[in-house]
């Protein structure tokens, strides 16, 4: 059963009556209340602000998905200061918060006060039996694995849907991203095809009889699940939550990949992917994994900084060791020590 909470523009009863975290961390985090940001004359709506009551079925947003964690929150903050920032409609930009565990909403609406979103929650306990050890502890987390259920959890009348991740900013117009064509496809990212994809496979993958089949009528190409554009309509109609969920079935009793919530995808998806420009995911600033190490970007015009990897660019500032590119991220974080 996926359980939803709704924002407090939204409801008629508190969300701490739903949502009962075992430790709620949220006193932790201080942060400065963001600028106002409004819509330009060219938004359609002549400049004037947009009533906080829009209905979430309106044609006209823009509707970005983020998981909101106490370990990413800063990051998730950061990420939704650089979207208001660099958006030409700012007040038309709605967002889907997907939260696990602890009641982070009031350190949303304080931060952002005008923002309109909703918050939902995501149970761990329909992935926990699904998930199988990794590389790295923090992709066996189940928050990662809601941008499975994004086609369950929001509204039907929610057609499409930005999936970002909570380590990068946006320095460019996100409906730019917004209105990329998926050529009808279901997702559309940025891919990577000279990457090697057999490294995101186990060997005995590789050996199985059956499961290279999975690619022989298609060539599959790498992507980065950190930026998708998804049709949340074509998703419904291919039951796309389930073909993920039957691979990860298989990888509980077959070890056919090492790497969390990454492989399901290029398994149903590698191959049929819409391409989006290379620009809406510079990935790999985390330092791929390697901790401490520094990455330079790649080359090309640049509209997303992606902290993918182990190295998060606040924990690397706050440990005053940044890596040169950390700055980028740096101007869009509204953290403050707490007295």
């Amino acid at each position: 059963m996926l359980w939803i909470i709704i924002s407090p523009s939204f409801q008629s009863w508190h969300p701490a009556e739903a949502i009962r975290s075992h430790h709620d961390s949220s006193h932790r985090f201080s942060f400065r209340k963001a600028a106002e940001y409004s819509n330009a004359a060219e938004c359609g709506s002549g400049g004037s602000r947009i009533p906080a009551e829009i209905s979430i079925c309106d044609p006209n947003l823009v509707h970005v998905a983020i998981t909101l964690d106490v370990e990413y929150l800063r990051g998730s903050i950061a990420a939704v200061n650089s979207i208001l920032q660099h958006s030409l409609c700012p007040e038309s930009v709605f967002f889907h918060f997907l939260v696990s565990e602890t009641n982070l909403e009031t350190i949303v609406r304080s931060t952002f006060p005008q923002l309109k979103f909703k918050v939902y929650y995501f149970n761990p306990r329909i992935v926990r039996n699904l998930i199988s050890t990794s590389v790295r502890q923090a992709l066996e987390q189940p928050l990662n694995y809601a941008r499975n259920y994004l086609a369950d959890l929001l509204e039907p009348c929610v057609s499409r849907v930005i999936y970002l991740d909570s380590d990068l900013v946006v320095i460019d117009d996100i409906f730019k991203l917004w209105t990329t064509s998926l050529n009808n496809r279901t997702i559309g990212a940025p891919e990577y095809c000279h990457a090697n994809l057999t490294k995101y496979f186990t060997a005995g993958f590789w050996s199985d009889e059956s499961f290279p089949d999975t690619f022989s009528d298609r060539k599959p190409c790498y992507f980065n699940t950190g930026v998708m554009v998804i049709d949340l309509v074509k998703w419904r109609q291919g039951r796309y939550t389930k073909k993920i969920e039957r691979w990860m079935e298989i990888q509980k009793s077959n070890r056919i990949y090492e790497l969390g919530s990454l492989p399901p995808f290029l398994l149903v998806f590698a191959g049929h992917v819409a391409p989006i420009e290379h620009r809406w995911n510079q990935h790999g600033l985390g330092g791929d994994n390697v901790r401490g190490s520094c990455r330079d970007l790649h080359p090309g015009p640049v509209s997303l900084l992606h902290w993918s990897g182990s190295g998060k660019p606040w924990l690397r500032l706050d440990s005053k060791r940044p890596c040169p590119l950390d700055e980028n991220w740096a101007r869009y974080d509204l953290y403050k020590i707490s007295q």
